[in-house]
């Protein structure tokens, strides 16, 4: 479900209050794929709620440039959404989700096995008061940038 950090904010106060652990993970999962849905699946294992950062339009083209998204925010909120393990998306402007970690403060942080665990934003924070931070190693070798590649070889080489 998308919702905003005000929302968010209220209904992880009381599922903590029921003794749920939030799981926070973020990407601008732009097209998405078997090797996001198989790291979402694991993400959420790790706990009992999975809140999805997810990065706005501006914020991917301050990171990838200009011709990306390929999928604009609300798009990619829709299909996240809709997939069973994610409980929530909440969308951020920033570069980075450290404000958004800050504000929710999840039990488990984790990134995806590309990352250094030592380069995860907001591992220093989450540490702090006790959370975990992971890396979940990929079972696929795609990515967004790769299927876009494979696209552009295949239908724009001539």
């Amino acid at each position: 479900m998308l919702v905003s950090l005000e929302e968010l904010l209220e209904v992880l106060q009381e599922e903590r209050k029921k003794g749920k652990r939030v799981v926070f993970t973020n990407g601008c999962f732009d097209i998405i794929h078997a090797g996001h849905v198989d790291y979402l699946r694991k993400a959420k294992s790790l706990g009992d709620i999975l809140v999805v950062g997810l990065n706005s339009d501006e914020s991917i083209r301050r990171i990838k440039g200009e011709k990306r998204p390929i999928i604009p925010q609300r798009m990619r909120a829709e299909v996240l959404s809709s997939l069973k393990p994610v409980d929530y998306v909440v969308i951020f402007e920033e570069d980075t989700p450290e404000n958004l970690i800050k504000a929710i403060r999840p039990e488990v942080l984790v990134k995806g096995g590309d990352w250094e665990l030592s380069k995860v934003v907001g591992k220093d924070f989450v540490e702090s008061y006790g959370g975990k931070v992971l890396t979940i190693p990929f079972t696929y070798e795609i990515s967004t940038t790769k299927i876009i590649n494979t696209i552009l070889e295949r239908y724009c080489s001539d």
